[in-house]
This record gives structure tokens, sequence and C-alpha cells, in this order.
């Protein structure tokens, strides 16, 4: 069939053609839970329940697509990635039960037990052991997926596979360049201006954000999720489930540690009520958990299943681990200030009331997004833990 956009009634239809779940004779009605002009997102339900989601790519302009060319393969790339990953941590990954090239539309499960990673915090239903969850998830992802497991061909072939040059070239933009000039697309107050303006005049910075611009440009160390963000983790009591995974690619493993970072961060920093001594609490430990989690499974499988023999090299991967370490904080930094004053605010910060503690918000956070970045060659993990809680 080729491409159009899905109505209600065709994404009922979709669901129910490439599943078995909802039987013969179920009546069926459809809701549309989004449409953003980038993607709409039916769920699809039978009278008995059960209930499917169908995702499509959209052709229409959109906020994104006003700056950026995107083409419809970006459905296909998230398709893998969610696929590729599952093999490797199944429990963590939505699952993707068809991909429709021609129509760029996936059918996912439907996880509406669930509520996103950031709705959870701001509603005080605080998940057990995310760090737990997300440092295995990005450990296990991130070594499978790299040199220390694939031989050069196999690893060059998928890095051929998830190519995703349009939304690398966002990332490249949004992260590395934007904030650092007075471009258009910063979204900044008056109130600001002093503070960012000493930020486009920091030389030493900017050699620095030019150091992980390069990486991300050149350092394809595993297959990353690329927006982990905790608006991209769905979370009950039970389980963590990552989702839209379009911006997919080979890139450096400390841009997706480090967003996730910055993301646990921006709501840490971002607590208003009076209930937010115990959230940040819960928050910083989680900072923790999840670092010390990832560095210790990624250890494990460097110690365990490494197959290249010159990889296998203990000083070498005492090494590898430390640069992961500050990889992850020069992006987390990254991503902490163009949350900040970049395009696409962070809605932690957009759904902020109070003026003045906004301002003060903004403020903690370009100031230690910089100190990330600068400090990343010496800082430790308390020495982010102590930063963070000030």
């Amino acid at each position: 069939m080729p491409y159009h956009v899905l109505t209600p009634k065709e994404a009922a239809l979709f669901a129910d053609k490439y599943s078995d779940l909802f039987g013969d004779h179920s009546q069926l009605t459809t809701e549309l839970l989004k449409n953003d002009g980038l993607n709409q997102v039916f769920r699809v339900k039978n009278n008995r329940g059960t209930s499917l989601i169908v995702k499509q790519a959209l052709p229409e302009p959109s906020d994104l697509t006003q700056h950026w060319l995107v083409s419809l393969d970006r459905a296909k790339i998230e398709a893998d990635v969610l696929k590729h990953h599952a093999k490797v941590c199944p429990d963590y990954l939505v699952e993707v039960l068809f991909y429709d090239a021609e129509l760029c539309a996936l059918l996912l499960e439907d996880l509406s037990d669930c509520m996103s990673l950031r709705d959870a915090i701001r509603t005080g239903v605080l998940p057990q052991d995310t760090g737990l969850h997300l440092g295995r998830y990005l450990a296990n992802t991130s070594f499978y997926s790299s040199d220390f497991v694939l031989t050069g061909p196999v690893k060059k072939s998928r890095q051929l596979q998830f190519n995703n040059p349009e939304l690398c070239l966002v990332l490249e933009d949004l992260v590395f360049t934007d904030p650092y000039c007075n471009h258009e697309r910063n979204s900044l107050s008056l109130a600001q201006l002093p503070q960012v303006r000493d930020l486009w005049r920091n030389e030493a910075l900017q050699a620095e954000v030019a150091q992980l611009k390069a990486g991300f440009l050149t350092k394809p160390q595993a297959l990353l999720h690329g927006d982990l963000q905790c608006g991209n983790v769905l979370v009950n009591h039970q389980q963590h489930k990552i989702i839209g995974a379009e911006f997919g690619c080979y890139g450096p493993i400390g841009f997706d540690t480090g967003t996730f970072l910055a993301s646990v961060i921006l709501n840490l920093l971002t607590q208003e009520q009076t209930e937010a001594s115990s959230r940040r609490h819960y928050l910083l430990s989680q900072i923790e958990v999840f670092w010390h989690e990832f560095s210790t499974v990624f250890s494990n499988l460097m110690q365990k299943q490494t197959t290249d023999q010159s990889f296998q090299n203990e000083s070498y991967q005492d090494w590898y681990l430390q640069q992961l370490w500050q990889d992850t904080l020069g992006y987390a930094g990254c991503e902490l200030i163009r949350r900040t004053i970049g395009w696409a605010a962070a809605e932690e910060l957009t759904q902020l009331k109070d003026g003045p503690f906004k301002q003060q918000a903004q403020q903690q956070i370009l100031a230690l997004g910089q100190s990330l970045i600068t400090e990343r060659k010496h800082m430790t993990l308390q020495d982010l833990l102590s930063k963070t809680a000030e």
C-alpha cells in the first residue's frame, strides 16, 4: 500500500491485520493520542480491553521540520533500534510487533499501565530502582553493539544500517552549535542574557564543546538510543520500558549516558513543590545508583565477554571506562545547556509557574552544565553529586 496518512479507521485495520491479539469478531475503537506534525499515535482497542499502539511518521510541516529536512525513514530507524536493543535487553524495550516500510508505521505493544518517568517524578510516584534498570540497559546495549564484541566488518555494516544523517544533524546543531552563539533557534529570556552572553564569549568552554562535538561526529562506539530523556522512559512499579528511538545512530556511548544523566538532573533542579526535598533526595540517589550499576556491569562485560584479544587488556579497559565517565559528564553538560537556552526547552522548565524560582533554576542548570563540560576530566562521581545537591 503506497504511503498515505492513516485515518483512525485505517489504523484499526492496520493493527488488526498485523497482530493476533484482538481475535475474531472484535469490535475495535481508535483513540488519537498524539499528532504533533512529526508523528501521529493511535491507541486501537477491542471490546475486551486488549489494546495496541500505531505510530506513523508524518510528512506535514512541524516545529522540527521548519528548521531541518527530515525524511520518513526515521520510522525505520526507530523500529530497528528498538528491535536491536530488545535482542539484548527484551525486558526494557517496548515491543515492536510490526513495521510497514511503505506506510512508515509501527505497531507497538500498548504500555497504558505505565507513565513517563518525567510524569512519575512530577506527581511523586517514584519508581523503584530507576538508576539500576537504566544502568543495566545502557551497559548491555552499549557493550553488545561495540568493538568489544563485534568484528570490524560486522560493526561497519551495522553503522550503515543505522546511518541516520538527518536526525544526527538535528542533534549536532541543537546540542553543540546553537546554544553557543546568538542563533535564532535559541529560546531564552531577557533575564538570562547576561549569563548567556558570558557563555557565548567563553572560548575555553567552546573549545571543550568542540571536542565533544568532534567525538559525536567521529566516535561510533555503539548503537545509541539518541534521545534517552525521562519522557522516553515509561515506568510503573514493576517495569521500565524505553520508547522513542528515532534519533538512534552509532555514536559515543557517553552521549546516551550523559543525556539520561542530564534529564535526571533537570528533574532534580526543577522541583519546587513542598515535597521537593524527598524527590530531590530520590533523584540524587538514582544518579549515584545509575553510574555505579552502569560502570559495574560494563566493566564485568569487558572482563568476561570481550572477544577481541587487543581489548582484553585490563589497563585499556580501565582507561576506556574512565573515558566513558568523562564523556558522560561532558555530554550531560551540553544537554543541560541546550535544554535551558536552546530550541525545544526542557518540559521540566517550561512547566514551572514560579518566575523567580524558574530563573534561579535556569541559572543553576546553566552553571552546572558549564562545570560538567570544563571539569569533566577531573570530576568524580562524588564531585558531581555535591555540585548537583548545592
